[in-house]
């Protein structure tokens, strides 16, 4: 009954579009908050290892935040079974531990404002790789219009992709796990990795301050409510349905790192990159009505 209820409300398309508008704005606001946390945190441009500190604190964090809540809710502590234990590995491997490497590592090189809309790509892995994966969500004409259009500007791809792998692993993990399970301990298993990983090549916070625990605090429950919800979405529909909201995410993500970083948003090359994100997505995912009979 109760998984009835909760499929009933993540296949409402309003809640579906709220719930993904939501997501994007949190994964958008990360892009100026991430560069931001470097200069508060005082890690430079070559401290690769402080970058991944940081990020494992978030991350584990994060997975803490969503195994604390559902304690609070349910009374007990979720428990991955033994079948579930290599899917959840597998997803925090590739969503949260080998995309946020290349991601950190990649924002140090870009702006806010290109990471986002770059970032995007990952709408047009998880397309492709759904189309080799689920039977019912299969590659169109339109869909590889919409891909090769989309692909036209730059790369940060390899953390793309690896969240699209991550996302589709994560599906079919869920169809026999908890959502908030799954992401609960994929984070927090990735957070630690990410850490340990910092720590092992020297890596440290070197300053900390108010301002960057406040930032730090905000950026895991980003994480923890954005991944909880993307996992359950996914999990209750097609793939690519829901990946066609990442395109709100460079446009979040250009907006506030134009507003907090004070980024230049009106160039011609950012627009032209965003305007081929955003008309990909729409030919993927434009639908012909059929004619009355």
């Amino acid at each position: 009954m109760k998984k009835l209820h909760q499929e009933k409300i993540y296949t409402n398309p309003v809640n579906v579009l709220l719930f993904s508008v939501l997501c994007t704005l949190l994964w958008g606001s990360a892009f100026p908050c991430i560069k931001i946390g470097y200069g508060l945190f005082g890690l430079s441009t070559g401290d690769i290892p402080g970058k991944l500190v940081f990020a494992g604190i978030r991350f584990l964090a994060a997975g803490i935040i969503v195994l604390a809540i559902n304690l609070f809710q349910t009374k007990k502590l979720m428990r991955p079974r033994r079948s579930n234990i290599k899917g959840i590995l597998l997803v925090s491997i590739f969503q949260s531990i080998l995309e946020y490497i290349f991601f950190y590592i990649s924002m140090s090189h870009t702006t806010g404002v290109k990471g986002s809309i770059i970032d995007a790509s990952g709408f047009f892995f998880v397309v492709i790789l759904a189309h080799i994966f689920y039977k019912n969500d299969k590659l169109t004409f339109k869909k590889i219009a919409g891909c090769i259009i989309g692909f036209l500007d730059g790369f940060m791809i390899l953390a793309a992709l690896f969240f699209a792998i991550g996302s589709v692993i994560s599906k079919n993990v869920c169809q026999k796990a908890d959502a908030a399970m799954v992401t609960g301990y994929q984070l927090g298993i990735g957070g630690l990795v990410l850490t340990i990983i910092g720590l092992s090549f020297g890596g440290s916070l070197k300053q900390i301050l108010l301002p960057g625990i406040l930032l730090l605090i905000y950026m895991a429950f980003l994480s923890a409510i954005a991944f909880t919800l993307w996992t359950t979405l996914t999990k209750y529909n097609k793939i690519s349905k829901i990946a066609v909201y990442n395109f709100l995410t460079p446009v979040f993500g250009t907006l506030l790192s134009s507003l907090f970083l004070g980024e230049n948003l009106f160039t011609w090359t950012n627009l032209f990159a965003l305007l081929l994100v955003c008309i990909g997505i729409y030919v993927v995912n434009v639908v012909r009505k059929e004619p009355m009979n």
